[in-house]
């Protein structure tokens, strides 16, 4: 499981700030943002190989469950 940081949101943010500085921002200037969309991955497949029984109610509540 990983908890964290969508990865599409990461990667519009990143582009905003590669264009900044492609226009001539200096990146010193550029504040540092923090992630606002968070999301709940499950790796099932891996879990049932250690053996590690995923709770129905996580399961349920993940963004993305990989089986």
């Amino acid at each position: 499981m990983t908890y964290g940081a969508e990865v599409a949101d990461a990667q519009r943010r990143s582009a905003r700030i590669a264009n900044r500085i492609l226009k001539g921002v200096k990146p010193a200037a550029i504040p540092v943002e923090r992630a606002t969309k968070t999301e709940l991955v499950v790796n099932q497949r891996t879990a049932k190989t250690l053996g590690v029984a995923i709770p129905g109610s996580v399961l349920r509540r993940a963004n993305r469950v990989i089986e």
